[in-house]
């Protein structure tokens, strides 16, 4: 198998590039190293089955160069992931996820490769009325820039498997955790403790009340899921939940980082005002999973394992969270 990763240098496109190669198979990163790092990649440099470029997906000429050499699949991580941004920077979701994935597309029709993992999300759901939310549920309205680009780039690529002959794996994500995370709520939870290390006493900020109840997976369970129902359905559009079996309120995150770190009785949290911590953000999020565990896949690490690995990580590269990972935008 050849495989071209978009994304491929962010957080989890990197992950899926080592979990690839440890298989055996050739993979070519295209990315425009805005928030993806070489230091993700880098490792691999030596590897004669990696390679990569660096790329604007927003360059459909380019793109369509890049894409040839005999690939056989496309996993499309690249895009804007900052949900919270789509009020502040309304275009971007439509330059970064709806435009770039009509791109990527057109570059795989053009090219003959015939198959695409698609990395969707579960804001697709927007506030949803079951949990947890299967993939057969209804869609509410639309809440967030970020969902609505997604469920376009999910409408478009069943278009064109439809009209082209390809076929695609379409996951549905909670938030991810791991190594190599870069933005989020742990992120700036452990930011904000950071920032704050010579106080003897800490204020955490809190967008939310802090009672949201969110799901999280961790990204090594993540790009084990993705591989798992690759291989094991074949239908024409495949599309799974990925996640978890369990949800977390956001202050309990805080706690369970603040104890890791021994600052219990040291921090004091500042709540917003209400249940969302901005537009856009679903008050709850849990998804049904089971479809994709019938093939096998569950989850290894639990949603206090996965807070605690990715603190870990932080800890182990403190560089990560002096970067800005979400850039100013037309």
């Amino acid at each position: 198998m050849k495989a071209i990763i978009t994304g491929g240098a962010g957080f989890i496109g990197s992950n899926m590039v080592d979990f690839l190669l440890e298989k055996g198979i050739k993979v070519k990163v295209v990315d425009n190293f805005i928030s993806g790092k070489m230091n993700f990649i880098e490792h691999n440099l030596k590897n004669p089955n990696f390679e990569y470029e660096k790329i604007d997906m927003k360059d459909a000429d380019k793109l369509k160069e890049s894409f040839s050499g005999d690939f056989d699949i496309v996993f499309h991580f690249a895009a804007n992931a900052d949900v919270k941004g789509g009020t502040k920077y309304p275009t971007a979701d439509l330059h970064e996820n709806v435009i770039t994935i009509s791109n990527v597309l057109e570059a795989m029709r053009v090219n003959d490769i015939r198959k695409i993992v698609f990395s969707s999300t579960g804001s697709i759901y927007g506030e949803p009325e079951i949990f947890p939310t299967p993939e057969n549920a209804p869609f509410p309205i639309q809440t967030s820039m970020y969902g609505a680009a997604k469920l376009y780039g999910e409408g478009l690529i069943q278009s064109y498997c439809e009209g082209f002959g390809m076929q695609a794996w379409i996951y549905r994500f909670v938030s991810v955790l791991g190594e190599r995370y870069t933005h989020g709520v742990v992120f700036s939870f452990y930011q904000q403790l950071m920032q704050q290390k010579d106080k003897d006493v800490k204020e955490l900020v809190f967008l939310s009340d802090g009672t949201p109840l969110k799901s999280y997976h961790y990204v090594g369970d993540c790009v084990e899921g993705i591989w798992t129902g690759l291989n094991k359905s074949n239908d024409k559009i495949n599309i799974f939940n990925l996640g978890t079996d369990e949800d977390i309120m956001v202050k309990d995150i805080a706690d369970i980082i603040v104890d890791y770190l021994g600052l219990k009785g040291k921090v004091e949290y500042k709540f917003g005002k209400n249940s969302r911590g901005w537009i856009g953000d679903s008050p709850h999020i849990r998804l049904d999973i089971s479809k994709l565990q019938k093939f096998g896949w569950n989850p290894k690490l639990s949603i206090k394992e996965a807070i605690i690995r990715t603190v870990d990580y932080l800890k182990k590269n403190e560089w990560v969270i002096n970067e800005n990972y979400f850039r100013e935008k037309n």
